[in-house]
């Protein structure tokens, strides 16, 4: 077995927890910003200091004490990502309590599911909407005592309600826990079956995000640090930021509405972004389709090849005087507009939940935005691997996170160790032996170590394809290289005991009408777009580029465009946007049968 260790840069006193790294913070810079909340009325950015935040938090701490919520209990929430969520989050930890995040699309049967299996006592929910879906399954939660609803003015209340309990009980609960408590259960939004509660420790938390500090201080432990959340702080890769900014000192902004991303980054202008793929992707289709036709689209195209022939040449040494010239005048005229309309000042981004591509890597980093690449699962409190600033190597996610160590199986699956990783999952004693093996994780994902040490991820180990003539296919580079492609929203590769590689795909509704305009085809939706020739036409064009990513048995052969988009709403998108494969080939089982002209998977070869 190949394995690499990233030393750990900290030494943490055992009795550090997450209320602890806040006290640190106002005893360090009390008066300096913590926060910057966006008020509703002319969107103004205000900042909220250290000291303010941590009284809110006891104040809120109090109303929760009152509420009954004893050391140790579970409280939900259940919001989109907002500055309440923290300042509960917070809180909830101050009482000494463990938060159980719910994700705001949830189904009424998730919500029953979650609340029930950690023993929810308290949730607090955003909407009024959000609180009637709960009583629609109170019946089947006899331990939930408390329904309380953001906009209805839950945080007022709590403060009010909680005025009589003594700053001395919060702080008496605020130093309870040490480093091997339990901090959370997140429960995994799983593409197959019932989501597992994964239990994260105070430990598991202070553990990264200090080493995260240490390691990555030029991302994100700068005077001018900043960041803006928008993934839903349900997710562990957000809540870790939401952490990390604790002991970093970077300042906190949120934003709940994806729609109003662009405006709010121009005007927050962080220094340093978390996203998933598809946000980079968006952002560089959106651009090029606003250049238009004629010359300023074969301006952008120029400026994009430029940057990413810079951004190569840059790390296979340097760039040649003339390969400088060309993109000092790019920069002019195309990237730093694209930088103003991420803020202008972000020189970081960290991506995870899916490998970003290389072409993209390269675009971004040629136009001064480095996005270090990362690798990590709810069990491992989010990051066990990323790319380092002036260590990057763009297809990989990075070595092992400082204080990670990472190990190829013999059968390509990736296991990880560390203060980081979850020690088990909630009420699932048989997962937590599946999983852990002689204090290792197995992952479930597949995956290559270089001789330095960089994490290449391949596949899912449950979602390889076996073709009928015995090839094994790992679908995540096609559905990754094809996404890339702007009429493309979703990818879900098919093949599983069929004579050959083939796909189902998805358009994206929001690129298509420029997409046509600049290739002067007339405006028509989805349906009629998913058998118009010039589309199918693109889109055979682009499998054929990601083709080029594997040998000739892996490759796709077929598409068949589907006249619908994969959506939480529809049940083939999780929250955290993974495809729910076996929903989508169960559902679509015509489609693909049609792809091959029979009724099922061949029997064998």
């Amino acid at each position: 077995m190949l394995e690499f260790s990233s030393p750990s840069l900290i030494d943490v006193d055992q009795s550090t927890s997450i209320p602890g790294m806040l006290a640190q913070r106002v005893a360090r810079a009390p008066e300096g910003t913590l926060v910057e909340r966006k008020s509703s009325l002319g969107g103004k950015w205000t900042p909220v200091t250290a000291r303010a935040f941590a009284a809110e938090v006891a104040s809120v701490a109090k109303g929760l004490v009152a509420l009954g919520v004893a050391p140790g209990a579970r409280v939900a929430l259940m919001s989109h990502t907002r500055y309440e969520w923290t300042l509960l989050d917070f809180a909830i930890w101050a009482a000494g309590a463990v938060g159980v995040p719910v994700y705001e699309t949830s189904s009424a049967e998730q919500v029953q599911w979650i609340l029930a299996d950690a023993d929810v006592r308290v949730i607090v929910v955003e909407t009024p909407a959000h609180a009637a879906l709960v009583e629609s399954v109170r019946a089947d939660l006899p331990g939930l005592v408390s329904v309380l609803v953001i906009d209805a003015g839950a945080v007022s209340a709590l403060v009010a309600g909680g005025a009589g309990v003594a700053d001395a009980e919060i702080e008496r609960r605020s130093s309870m826990a040490g480093m091997d408590d339990l901090a959370t259960i997140i429960y995994t939004s799983g593409t197959t079956g019932r989501p597992k509660g994964v239990e994260l420790t105070h430990g598991n938390f202070v553990s990264l995000t200090c080493n995260g500090v240490a390691g990555l201080g030029d991302v994100c432990a700068q005077p001018h640090s900043r960041t803006l959340l928008f993934m839903p702080l349900a997710h562990v890769f957000a809540r870790f930021i939401e952490v990390l900014c604790i002991p970093s000192g970077a300042v906190l902004g949120h934003t709940p509405d994806t729609k109003n991303l662009l405006p709010d980054l121009q005007s927050f202008r962080p220094t340093f972004l978390l996203a998933v793929p598809r946000v980079f992707e968006k952002v560089y289709n959106s651009a090029e389709q606003k250049a238009g036709t004629g010359a300023k689209l074969r301006l952008f195209r120029w400026a994009a090849k430029v940057s990413i022939t810079y951004s190569r040449a840059t790390q296979a040494g340097g760039a040649s005087p003339a390969l400088r010239a060309q993109h000092a005048v790019a920069d002019r005229l195309v990237y730093s507009k694209l930088r103003t309309t991420l803020g202008g000042r972000t020189e970081f981004a960290v991506s995870g939940g899916a490998p970003l591509g290389e072409r993209l890597g390269h675009f971004y980093r040629g136009i001064g935005l480095n996005i270090l690449e990362g690798y990590g699962l709810t069990e491992t409190t989010s990051a066990t691997a990323v790319n380092r600033p002036g260590a990057t190597r763009i297809g990989t996610v990075g070595p092992p996170f400082p204080g990670a160590s990472l190990r190829i199986a013999e059968d390509g699956e990736i296991w990880a160790a560390g203060a980081h990783v979850s020690p088990r999952y909630h009420n699932n004693p048989e997962a937590t032996a599946e999983a852990h093996v002689d204090g290792w994780f197995r992952t479930g994902d597949l995956g290559a170590l270089d001789d330095d040490g960089y994490l290449t991820i391949t596949g899912r180990k449950k979602e390889i394809i076996v073709t009928a003539g015995g090839k094994n296919v790992a679908p995540a580079v096609l559905e990754d290289r094809l996404r890339g492609h702007p009429l493309v929203s979703q990818v879900v590769v098919v093949g599983d005991q069929r004579p050959f590689i083939a796909a189902l795909v998805t358009l994206d509704a929001e690129m298509l009408p420029g997409w046509l305009g600049s290739h002067g085809l007339p405006p028509m939706d989805v349906a009629a777009a998913a058998t118009h020739p010039a589309v199918l036409a693109a889109l055979d064009r682009a499998s054929e580029r990601a083709n080029k990513a594997v040998s000739r048995a892996e490759s796709i052969r077929k598409l068949s465009v589907l006249t619908l988009d994969f959506t939480e709403a529809n049940g083939y998108l999780t929250p955290s946007l993974k495809v729910k494969r076996a929903a989508v080939i169960r559902d679509f089982a015509a489609q693909v049968d049609a792809i091959y002209g029979t009724a099922g998977p061949a029997a064998g070869s």
